[in-house]
């Protein structure tokens, strides 16, 4: 009996080894997504005040102008794109190193949109008549600060916060390195503010009820978290029984933006920042305001370099799921602006 013994605690021993490095080779756990009658509750815990009290912190953090505009492979070399911003329309096209320019949207000979204009040699071609407009020209036209972070398009078109610097710069959350990551960005319009769509991303409550089918096991960890930081472990859907946990973070670099980075379990490092642009004139409405989402993704295991090499692939599918869960996030967006406006009741 006592060899028996022996054997069995062996095999356990042995067993429990086994499931341990299984455990470190797949982040995949068995997790059965729970009903809606055995799922918790949480808007206890999504106290009104509790979001607000993290929007004011977030409206507070300077922007100093600038303002999404875009993903960076939306700018050729060779033809100019406009964006409307803040009710003005921007030109955006590349200079002959590649960096980018911007400036007014319209041609000032008569008015033409430069949106798909040829670029020649830095400058941009009006389609109307091929009036020249570019950093140099007469009138010089690159007079909107601009930037391209490597995935996002940035223009300073924004209001400057009062005792505030323009910066060179816009405030740029800690990404994966480009050479081990993979980017994917969404943009889509929405009839709200952008403070709504900041609001809800700092309601990370929401995800297990209102994404069921991506989020579960969702826990916001009190004691790690502070009012500029939001600390959780939440657990990503592969389906009804299988999920992906880790911990994340949500943290606001400005106002108009929140970034969740991944700080433990699968895709450490790995961040999904949402940008929120107004597309129409501050204090107009009903107000427009355009979501920007980049996924940049990250992880040391093998299967996500052969992932990399399959990137165009890769990023079809992130950007399907990026917009099945901004069809919910949307509606809450839009949702919260109609009942500040009172356009509902």
């Amino acid at each position: 009996m006592s060899l028996l013994r022996v054997d069995r605690s062996v095999r356990d021993q042995v067993r429990s080894s086994v499931l341990d490095q299984v455990r470190r080779r797949s982040p995949v756990r068995h997790l059965p997504q729970a009903t809606p009658d055995r799922l918790r509750g949480t808007w206890r815990d999504a106290r009104p005040g509790r979001i607000e009290a993290a929007l004011a912190d977030a409206l507070a953090r300077p922007t100093h102008g600038w303002v999404v505009v875009g993903a960076s492979g939306e700018v050729p070399s060779d033809t100019s794109v406009v964006r409307t911003v803040g009710g003005r329309e921007v030109v955006l096209w590349r200079d002959v190193d590649g960096s980018l320019l911007a400036g007014p949207g319209a041609c000032p000979h008569l008015g033409a949109r430069l949106d798909a204009c040829p670029v020649v040699a830095g400058d941009v071609r009006c389609r109307w008549h091929g009036m020249p407009l570019g950093r140099d020209t007469d009138p010089p036209w690159a007079t909107v600060a601009a930037y391209d972070d490597g995935v996002l398009l940035w223009a300073r078109l924004g209001v400057i916060e009062d005792g505030v610097e323009p910066t060179d710069r816009p405030v740029l959350a800690t990404r994966p390195a480009p050479s081990g990551a993979v980017a994917s960005v969404v943009a889509l319009p929405v009839t709200c503010e952008p403070r709504d769509i900041v609001a809800n991303r700092l309601d990370p409550w929401h995800g297990a009820w209102f994404h069921p089918y991506a989020f579960s096991d969702l826990t916001v960890d009190d004691d790690a978290s502070t009012p500029d930081r939001l600390v959780l472990d939440v657990a990503y859907r592969l389906d009804r029984r299988f999920a992906v946990p880790v911990r994340a973070e949500f943290t606001c670099p400005d106002a108009q933006t929140v970034v969740m980075t991944i700080t433990e379990g699968e895709g450490l490092g790995s961040v999904v920042e949402t940008h929120a642009t107004l597309v129409t004139a501050p204090g107009v409405h009903p107000a427009r305001t355009v979501m920007t989402e980049a996924v940049v993704a990250t992880s040391d295991r093998v299967g996500f370099r052969v992932a990399r090499g399959l990137a165009p692939l890769v990023r079809m599918g992130m950007r399907a799921s990026q917009r099945q869960l901004w069809t919910d996030d949307l509606e809450y967006a839009a949702r919260r602006y109609a009942l500040r406006r009172g356009l509902v009741g």
